[in-house]
């Protein structure tokens, strides 16, 4: 199953345009399954169709599915009472009812997260199009697996379960409460829904688009992005140009905002394979809309870069790791050895990299930025690499 993950700024038409990518790979005979997470149904208003927590077939091979945060974030909770029953009732605390329960803030993403998990675990469809939130935030989501997987790790170290017998004895010896066997249950279980979905956004058969309108504020947006992919090893397939303004209406008032257009997509052509889509005029309203959007149905090729690129010794014996950061500033760059672990901060986001067994035995000798790429040179730690005679 191929998953397309599409995004952009915010009112730049993401919804509109995962819906048309759906359907237009629905009638190139694709089965597909269109997914959002939004509060508001605007997919299925989008579609002519309204759609809820359950799949809903709209067309013939094309399904929508908008999954209930709400239901979602209580199901979780009522589960963690039971599991946590003993430790609640210890500290006499009263249980929460389902019906006095709202979401909190990021329920929603964890919501789309595992409904991304269970449709790309089915065999129901060949195409998943996820219409993603607008980019900070998608980009923030499609980081959580691997940060909260990195976080449990680092909290609830999985070689410590192997003294599970010792508790209660080290429990004594310590004269503190060692942690329960549910507690590393659960870290247990959400391991594995993190590594599920990580394999699912990590997966070469994963393809990111983003969809943003031509212009200034649009230019920004794709740029920022493009960054924060390539920090996750990721580029779009696509930049998909909404509401372009057709050659007719340069001679009026709109000449400006034409010529912004015109420039902005000169711009994107130079570094992104750019897919045009003409305004109509309104705000696409169904499927006789989404068709005349004219957008490609479904990827061919994978947006998945290794990362970093290369890592080849130098002439002077140091080891250098290529890391592709296009657009990438050298003011908003800043690298961190920390153990055995390499932070790279690009702008406003972040990843935390694991070193491979030989970098951990090296120094960070420097770093540079040129040609779009990151060049971090390490050089051999002579108290941890073996001496020769």
């Amino acid at each position: 199953m191929r998953t397309l993950l599409i995004t952009g700024p915010g009112g730049g038409g993401r919804t509109t345009l995962a819906a048309a990518t759906a359907l237009a790979a629905a009638r190139d005979g694709v089965r597909t399954l269109v997914l959002s997470a939004d509060r508001t149904d605007t997919l299925g208003a989008v579609l002519g169709a309204a759609t809820g927590p359950v799949p809903v077939q709209v067309r013939d091979r094309l399904t929508a599915w908008r999954p209930d945060a709400a239901a979602g974030f209580r199901d979780d909770l009522a589960a963690f009472q039971q599991r946590a029953s003993s430790v609640l009732d210890l500290l006499g605390a009263s249980r929460l009812d389902p019906e006095e329960v709202t979401p909190l803030p990021g329920a929603e993403e964890l919501t789309l997260l595992r409904a991304l998990r269970d449709a790309a675990l089915s065999e129901v469809h060949d195409l998943l199009v996820v219409d993603l939130p607008p980019t900070p935030q998608a980009l923030a989501l499609l980081a959580l697996p691997e940060e909260l997987r990195r976080y449990l790790r680092r909290l609830l170290p999985a070689e410590r379960q192997a003294a599970r017998a010792l508790r209660p004895v080290l429990g004594r010896l310590a004269g503190v409460p060692m942690p329960s066997e549910w507690l590393y249950e659960t870290a247990a279980r959400w391991d594995r829904d993190l590594a599920a979905v990580e394999a699912v956004v990590t997966d070469r058969d994963t393809v990111v688009r983003l969809v943003a309108e031509p212009g200034p504020g649009g230019a920004d947006a794709v740029r920022a992005a493009t960054l924060a992919l390539a920090l996750r090893g990721l580029r779009p397939d696509h930049v998909v140009a909404n509401r372009v303004l057709p050659e007719a209406v340069a001679d009026s008032w709109l000449a400006g905002l034409v010529a912004q257009q015109r420039k902005t997509l000169e711009e994107w052509t130079e570094t992104h394979d750019v897919v045009p889509v003409a305004h109509l005029g309104r705000d696409p309203r169904g499927t006789d809309d989404l068709a005349a959007l004219a957008v490609p149905g479904a990827p061919t090729g994978s947006s998945r870069t290794e990362w970093p690129v290369r890592d080849q010794l130098a002439d002077d014996g140091v080891l250098v790791w290529h890391i592709p950061l296009p657009g990438a500033l050298r003011d908003d760059l800043d690298l961190i050895r920390r153990g055995d672990e390499l932070v790279l901060t690009a702008g406003q986001f972040r990843r935390v990299v694991p070193l491979p067994s030989a970098l951990r035995r090296c120094a960070v000798a420097g770093a540079g930025l040129r040609d779009g790429q990151l060049r971090v040179r390490f050089t051999p730690d002579p108290d941890l690499w073996p001496r020769t005679r």
